[in-house]
């Protein structure tokens, strides 16, 4: 780095902090519709103010994604992907300063989206800023697409893809997600686990009864904790016939990566408050369980009555939303169809199956051309 942009980054160095005040203060949260058009205005002016000619991506039910192309120097070609929503801030009990009001406490910024994924839109928005002011250009061209439901698992974004596919042509492209391990040297993520997720609703009663008709009355509750206790085994596997048999072993370049990466397993466990992981699994073994593994999760319960005290309910209804983290050569689309297959034959035809989300995961050979270009540059 040269001596004219190490002065400008110094004289601006509150500049990505103040850039994450201004979108944090933005709620945009995809799950609730919540400041989703205001955030799209604000992430546009943004990328308008850092020099870049901006478009709106549009498809039928879906908040706008916001592009933006600045060409550079080169002629190579660099796309950026973000998003602007945020996950829900609920439980806002267990926040110590209001989600949409960034705090900072201890040299730590407080915020829903601070890091996922606002505080990367502002680090990447201050990196440009700091280009052009230095050079009066970029170096290379960029393209940038910063979508609004990545958290509710991007339903739209293939539809976008393919309608606006001639925006999004690159020579490389850098997803959302990355910065320095624990020991200062850059990470460099290579793919992402696809998601199916889904809602499963049950409803045995037209309404709720009083448990005192429980050996007569079926219940909702007990119904959904039998489907529940069929989709994995008490030790965690996942009992749907087909769910495992397309998921591949890491390679070796893969695993020698995972044995390169530094011990977190006491800083993981500080964070979760968590005396150990599941299974006991440490060292590499934990690595590539948490990187390779695919899951069946429940995200979420509800029935019957869950405030304070005292009620005597039979619950009518009940529901799960559960979550599956694929990995690649899975396909949300297979899975889910292995699901419904595996709950008819199992005698859940009363279980009603919504999907809430779907993505395909993917991954990068790490001895890919572009993926070694960047590693040089991170190592220089």
């Amino acid at each position: 780095m040269d001596a004219a942009l190490t002065s400008y980054l110094d004289a601006h160095a509150e500049e990505a902090q103040e850039l994450l005040t201004r979108l944090c203060r933005q709620p945009s949260v995809a799950a609730q519709n919540l400041g989703m058009a205001e955030m799209a205005d604000l992430v546009e002016s943004l990328l308008q103010e850092a020099g870049f000619r901006t478009q709106r991506l549009l498809t039928e039910g879906a908040p706008p994604a916001i592009y933006g192309e600045q060409r550079g120097q080169s002629d190579f070609t660099l796309l950026l992907y973000n998003h602007y929503d945020v996950q829900p801030a609920e439980p806002l009990a267990l926040w110590h300063s209001p989600p949409f009001e960034p705090t900072i406490r201890e040299g730590k910024f407080y915020a829903r989206g601070a890091a996922d994924n606002k505080g990367e839109i502002a680090a990447r928005l201050a990196a440009i800023r700091a280009l052009r002011a230095v050079y009066g250009t970029l170096p290379i061209t960029l393209r940038w697409i910063i979508e609004g439901e990545e958290e509710i698992g991007s339903p739209h974004f293939a539809a976008i893809a393919q309608q606006y596919a001639s925006l999004l042509q690159a020579d490389g492209g850098l997803w959302e997600g990355a910065g320095f391990d624990s020991t200062g040297r850059p990470e460099l993520h290579l793919g992402t686990k696809g998601l199916l997720y889904v809602q499963l609703d049950v409803r045995c009663l037209g309404i709720d009864a009083h448990s005192g008709a429980a050996p007569i009355l079926p219940s909702a509750a007990g119904r959904l904790v039998q489907v529940l206790s069929a989709l994995r085994t008490p030790e965690g596997r996942v009992r749907i016939p087909g769910f495992y048999d397309t998921v591949r072993p890491p390679s070796e370049a893969e695993r020698a990566a995972l044995a390169d990466q530094p011990d977190r397993e006491a800083e993981l466990r500080a964070a979760y408050q968590v005396e150990r992981f599941v299974d006991g699994l440490t060292g590499v073994a934990l690595r590539e369980r948490y990187a390779f593994a695919p899951t069946c999760n429940i995200a979420g319960l509800g029935s019957g009555y869950t405030g304070e005290g005292v009620k005597t309910v039979l619950p009518a209804s009940a529901m799960a939303k559960i979550d599956f983290r694929l990995v690649p050569e899975q396909d949300p689309q297979d899975i889910l169809t292995k699901l419904q297959q595996y709950l008819q034959s199992e005698g859940f035809d009363d279980v009603q199956v919504t999907v809430l989300g779907m993505a395909e995961p993917v991954v990068t050979p790490i001895d890919h051309p572009f993926v070694q270009r960047v590693a040089t540059i991170a190592e220089s």
